[in-house]
């Protein structure tokens, strides 16, 4: 199965934008395993920034720099039978490890 990762963008009003990508699972790990990985590296185990990452920006809306910040927030991991449309899973704990 595949790995599926959700995450979204909440700015400073509170609007939530959704993204999810879904990367090959060549290693064969669990979600809890994938979850327990990303965690490690996430500010108070939520937030991190999509650029370091490479994954998709969600700042879609016009930034307010009084209550808005570039952080984005981890969701959940699920597997999952859909194409892989961002390479493999471990490919993508060494690079979140590395960031």
């Amino acid at each position: 199965m595949n790995i599926k990762f959700h995450y979204l963008y909440r700015d400073g009003a509170n609007y939530k934008q959704c993204s999810s990508v879904v990367f090959s699972n060549k290693s064969d790990y669990t979600v809890q395993e994938v979850e327990d990985a990303m965690k490690t590296v996430l500010i108070d185990e939520l937030w991190f920034y999509a650029n370091k990452w490479n994954l998709k920006d969600l700042h879609l809306h016009q930034w307010d720099e009084e209550i808005d910040h570039s952080w984005h927030e981890f969701d959940f991991v699920e597997e999952t039978e859909e194409d892989a449309t961002n390479g493999d899973i471990a490919d993508f704990i060494a690079l979140i490890n590395a960031s």
